[in-house]
């Protein structure tokens, strides 16, 4: 009797199926889906060795070798893990990369062991090709919006109270600016992309037919927008929030100091405050040749006042001062300049309560500006 099978991707997504990827490391850190875990049938060395193998002699050598490097109390904690993972998520399935050989020999040695497991048709490879193909579809089925604003305005906060915006900066775990890295790396190209596709179907399915999005551009730190849905962003109408200059300090202090300091001490660094003073630093020094030499010395020495008192006093409200001269003297201008070449999509401009009573329930979705 033929082990199950699924090829049903759609329902994998909707249903956030826990997943076992039985390919090596290496191949897993390229890429894999979200709630996917690693427990490889072979190690990185193990598909070394056999790959070299089929080179050399052809695919019966190489499947043989590696059932012997796989065997024994190798094969038998291999089989423990994945049942393991099963017991706590019974609704988990297995995949390797085309769904082949990896998948199939690890799925039969869980039922010798009396642990059932669907194996995903296709694997990897055409789970994969489901998601770039469903992004590319996405696009005539939702009318985006563009959620704009000067920086600090409040933009990922509101765009976070909405039933049917899709967070870029989230899923990139990145804030989307020169300050925005985050003490975690960002995913891979791979991941972002899958995680971006499971966020627009699980939108879609729910019957949204307008999506917002916040105002990014075609990178998000150093991931990049695929390209069929940067560009229908690219065309789509602008609602611009409108923060006084107060609100945006407060708002920029809070995550980019108050904030960023906590997730430093979290990471149990040596000195925390001095790491991220230093990242703080760096992120000044990738915007001198914009900012200018001049103003970048006086915005550096704002920072090491700050820093300095801070030190001395704990007291962290100095901060604010190199916070407000980033916003003026260097976000605000390269904002102007580019929301000037944008002014004929702007459908619509508010503070925060009137932007959130236009954006609404969700069911605007008008395209015409």
């Amino acid at each position: 009797m033929p082990l199950p099978t699924t090829d049903d991707y759609r329902r994998i997504v909707l249903e956030s199926r826990p997943l076992i990827d039985v390919r090596a490391p290496v191949e897993f850190a390229k890429g894999a889906f979200p709630g996917a875990v690693n427990l490889p049938l072979m190690s990185d060395e193990e598909r070394h060795l056999v790959g070299k193998m089929y080179k050399e002699e052809g695919n019966e050598a190489a499947v043989a070798l590696g059932h012997r490097l796989v065997s024994g109390g190798v094969k038998a904690r291999r089989i423990q893990a994945w049942c393991s993972f099963v017991k706590t998520h019974p609704d988990a399935l297995l995949y390797c990369f085309r769904g082949g050989l990896r998948s199939q020999i690890a799925q039969a040695w869980m039922a010798e062991a009396g642990c059932d497991i669907v194996r995903i048709e296709g694997g990897y490879k055409a789970f994969r090709r489901y998601l770039i193909e469903e992004m590319e579809r996405s696009e005539a089925r939702f009318s985006p919006l563009v959620l704009a604003g000067r920086t600090g305005s409040g933009k990922t906060i509101l765009l976070r109270t909405l039933p049917d915006a899709v967070d870029l900066e989230a899923l990139a775990n990145h804030r989307g600016s020169s300050f925005g890295r985050k003490i975690t790396p960002q995913p891979t190209q791979i991941d972002f992309e899958n995680a971006l596709a499971y966020a627009i179907i699980k939108k879609l399915a729910t019957g949204w037919k307008r999506l917002v999005f916040e105002d990014e551009g075609k990178n998000v730190g150093r991931l990049y927008l695929p390209r069929k849905l940067y560009e229908h962003l690219a065309k789509a109408p602008l609602v611009v929030l409108k923060t006084s200059m107060e609100r945006r300090v407060a708002i920029t202090f809070e995550e980019y100091v108050v904030r960023a300091q906590e997730g430093y001490a979290l990471h149990r660094f040596e000195d925390p405050l001095k790491r991220w003073y230093e990242d703080i630093e760096k992120a000044i020094g990738r915007i001198q040749k914009r900012l200018g030499g001049e103003r970048c010395k006086e915005v550096l020495q704002m920072l090491r006042n700050a820093y300095r008192e801070q030190i001395a006093s704990g007291r962290v409200e100095a901060h604010k001062t190199w916070v407000e001269y980033l916003l003026r003297e260097y976000y605000d201008p390269m904002y102007d300049y580019q929301i000037q070449k944008r002014r004929e999509r702007i459908l619509f401009r508010g503070d925060w309560e009137e932007v959130k009573a236009f954006l609404g329930d969700g069911t605007h979705c008008t395209t015409s500006f």
